[in-house]
């Protein structure tokens, strides 16, 4: 919705607001483009919404964001409001502020702020706010019929600090001082096209005065852009500290760098060898750590809504055991710094014995183990029939794309004026496929490999990658070896690619629905495991095309069929011929769009650490890590 009018313009499903629109982020509206608002303007006054339970997120997000946060909160929403338009749950939702703060007539292209009454807002229909729209009421051109649509002038300015403001018109038409003859100058956008570039002149039409857009635009036009003010467009505020060190840089509207997510994501995994009841504390223990005593138990069964889930376990001493236990543990207070979220999936899928079968997390092995045909390939394969993944979005940068695995690289903006006590979240239910290489194999292969110019390609690609991206960044020594995911990762992602693009050719789903999480470990806990799994907000993550691919005959045939297609690459041989080499900093070798890339939902790494010859040989067998197809 948009602020001041409390009707909604738009909608997205809640993990839009994890990647693509979150808090700070520009969302292209049909009519006008509008910037979503920081956490303090979100509003939870309308009853039935309930935290994300999650614990190990929570504690992880603490980490990073400040022991503040004592909640997960999903996006705002109330049912009812395709039914009653005009009723409460229309006036509940995420809330925006129209953003570039200039727009433009479409049709006699005058320009100006929003604050200067040139144009009026209308959004009269409730049902249809897809044609909400700003227009121009005293149109010199306007002929007859409706009035002109208004929309957002596409400059805007942003810096490395998060900062977003808008573009000085006025300024920049007059080289930096105030037009001579008006304190409020009339100014006109003219977009003249052209195959040289954006060609857009700003003309004032009180003192005749212009100046095109071009000068400003480039690498050359960089030093002729104006310092940032250090405005926090989506907090309405301008930052306290100010802004002397961030990158000023001049975006158009709908750029792809404006605005990255910085998430956290981990599935939600039973503890090795927990009962079912114990994982229910666990999830519930944001309720159950506020309860005094045991005998409050009764009570608390009858009025809170949360412990409705423990109504198969009766026996209050048996209830109030496993919150005593819990309350005992390292992460009870909610205080733990533990960050490695994969360290417990890891285990419990890789765990002996029962698998866990609860509501959120639902493990199955085959009882003849693993095909005969794979045995050299794969040691362990477990069917996940029921996964939730949990998702918090813990801030966002601009202009740079933060480093999964070290946030503290980029300079994270804020979610909030004040100190946050909650980060949005979201939960998605689906199922998945869990393999698991020898370690024995895995290791030979490594030690292989590590001695050869092509894996040495690669950690020299990694060095010029980090010296390029933060060695400025970084105070006092800089390692620029420092988190070099490893050998083994390295073929696992690679191996990993090559099931999801021949299982979203055979499952059902497509490629964008399918994502992965890689389990290489370090080189004192090595690893060697790759889960392929559904997690998308609707029903096709419940579909069980995917699951059904780890039965014995249709997983022989996957995997035969993804190492086969994985030897050839109709862009072969510049493909397979491929390796980083100075000064080229990019993280793959022999990959591409047309063998190995996925979209950027899909990937954990953003298409790095990638190369084909290290999974079946395709130049020297010695580097591959399967010499032969099954």
């Amino acid at each position: 919705m948009a602020t001041n009018h409390f009707r909604r313009v738009g909608a997205v499903r809640p993990s839009h607001l994890m990647f693509t629109t979150g808090v700070g982020a520009l969302v292209d509206l049909p009519n006008f483009s509008v910037i979503v608002r920081g956490l303090d303007d979100w509003n939870y006054a309308h009853p039935g919404w309930e935290a994300v339970a999650e614990p190990r997120l929570l504690a992880a997000v603490r980490a990073v964001v400040g022991k503040s946060v004592t909640e997960l909160r999903p996006a705002p929403w109330m049912e009812g409001a395709d039914r009653e338009p005009q009723g409460p749950a229309a006036k509940i939702g995420v809330p925006t502020a129209p953003f570039p703060g200039w727009l433009r007539c479409t049709v006699c292209d005058e320009l100006a702020p929003l604050d200067s009454q040139v144009f009026g807002f209308e959004n009269l229909k409730a049902r249809k706010p897809h044609e909400a729209r700003f227009f121009h009421g005293n149109c010199p051109r306007k002929k007859s019929g409706r009035k002109p649509l208004a929309v957002a002038a596409r400059f805007v300015l942003a810096c490395t600090y998060g900062h977003l403001d808008d573009f000085p018109y006025v300024h920049f038409v007059h080289h930096g001082a105030d037009c001579p003859k008006a304190s409020h100058p009339r100014l006109r956008m003219d977009d003249r096209g052209g195959n040289l570039g954006a060609n857009v002149e700003i003309r004032c039409l009180s003192c005749a005065e212009r100046r095109n857009m071009r000068e400003v635009l480039g690498p050359r036009g960089a030093d002729k852009l104006p310092a940032c003010r250090g405005r926090r467009a989506h907090l309405g505020d301008f930052d306290p500290d100010g802004c002397d060190k961030g990158q000023i840089k001049l975006l158009v509207v709908g750029a792809s760098n404006q605005w990255f997510a910085q998430t956290m994501a981990t599935l939600a995994v039973p503890k090795t060898g927990a009962s079912e009841l114990q994982t229910k504390v666990e999830q519930h223990w944001e309720v159950l750590k506020k309860l005094p005593s045991h005998e409050i138990l009764p009570f608390a069964r009858e009025t809170v809504p949360a412990l409705r889930d423990f109504a198969k376990w009766p026996d209050n001493d048996e209830l109030w055991a496993a919150i005593e236990k819990h309350r005992a543990g390292p992460s009870a207070d909610g205080e733990s710094t533990y960050l490695d979220l994969r360290t417990p999936e890891w285990e419990i899928f890789t765990a002996n014995g029962p698998l866990p079968k609860t509501d959120d997390f639902t493990l199955r092995r085959d009882p003849d183990g693993v095909p005969a045909q794979l045995k050299e390939f794969f040691v362990d394969v477990v069917q996940a029939e029921r996964l939730r993944e949990v998702r918090a979005l813990i801030g966002f940068t601009r202009l740079d794309a933060p480093d999964p695995d070290d946030p503290e690289m980029v300079k994270r903006a804020p979610l909030a004026r004040s100190v946050p006590t909650w980060v949005p979240a979201s939960e998605v239910r689906g199922e998945g496929i869990f393999l698991r290489v020898p370690d024995d194999l895995l290791n030979a292969w490594a030690q292989r490999v590590e001695p050869s110019l092509a894996m040495q390609a690669h950690r020299a690609a990694y060095g010029r990658f980090r010296r390029n991206r933060y060695s400025d960044r970084i105070k006092g020594a800089f390692d620029e070896m420092r988190l070099w995911p490893g050998e083994r990762y390295v073929a696992l992602h690679t191996l990993s690619h090559l099931l999801i693009r021949t299982i979203a050719l055979e499952c059902g789903y497509s490629s964008a629905s399918l994502s992965e999480r890689i389990y290489a470990g370090t080189d004192e806990d090595p690893r060697g495991g790759i889960l392929i799994y559904t997690a998308v907000p609707d029903a096709e993550g419940t579909l069980g095309g995917l699951v059904s691919l780890a039965e014995p005959e249709n997983l022989v045939r996957l995997t035969r069929r993804a190492l086969a297609d994985a030897t050839h690459c109709s862009s072969d041989p510049l493909c397979s011929e491929r390796l980083p080499q100075f000064p080229e900093d990019f993280l793959h070798g022999a990959a591409c769009h047309v063998c190995l890339f996925v979209s950027e939902t899909t990937c954990e790494r953003g298409n790095r650490f990638l190369d084909r010859r290290f999974v079946v040989p395709i130049d020297d067998p010695d580097l591959a890590l399967f010499r032969e197809i099954p």
